[in-house]
């Protein structure tokens, strides 16, 4: 799909403000609102907008922490890649999974109460003999950067 600087304008818009009002979005991109609405409805059918959600700040709902697991699994099978994949749906507690190339094979995000609830999950894990071979905490202490605004001019130069 071809993407003009008024697709890629709508884009970005809705990356940092998701519940921005149509007529609003229509007059940032400089369109009236009927062709603006085409478009997003276009981008949607497309899939390049997955969905829309809410930035929640867990620290003023519960006390919790954010753990990175750089996970390795025994074997590297298909099917245990396949396996592994499958059971991190089962775990509300992973809130991000995403197979690596190189050392690791998978990085999950993890989000919990509290570290003893996060040694009680991993134990979990590996009672399950979900192919979980070794893994690796790092311990969120502060957050520096959130999930931003892709870089979409950037990433549009290189092709």
């Amino acid at each position: 799909m071809h993407l003009d600087q008024r697709d890629l304008d709508i884009l970005r818009i809705l990356s940092r403000d998701g519940r921005i009002t149509k007529a609003a979005l229509a007059d940032q991109v400089g369109l009236s609102s009927t062709p603006c609405w085409e478009r997003l409805k276009k981008l949607e059918k497309a899939g390049l907008i997955e969905g829309y959600n809410a930035r929640i700040n867990l620290k003023k709902i519960a006390p919790h922490v954010t753990v990175f697991v750089a996970a390795e699994l025994a074997d590297h099978t298909a099917a245990s890649f396949q396996s592994f994949e499958a059971a991190m749906q089962r775990y509300d507690e992973v809130v991000a999974c995403w197979a690596l190339g190189g050392g690791f094979d998978y990085l999950l995000q993890i989000v919990t109460c509290d570290i003893d609830a996060y040694q009680r999950l991993i134990d979990a894990m590996l009672d399950a003999r979900i192919g979980l071979s070794r893994y690796f905490t790092y311990i969120v202490t502060k957050p520096v950067k959130g999930a931003g605004v892709p870089p979409l001019e950037i990433l549009l130069q290189g092709s």
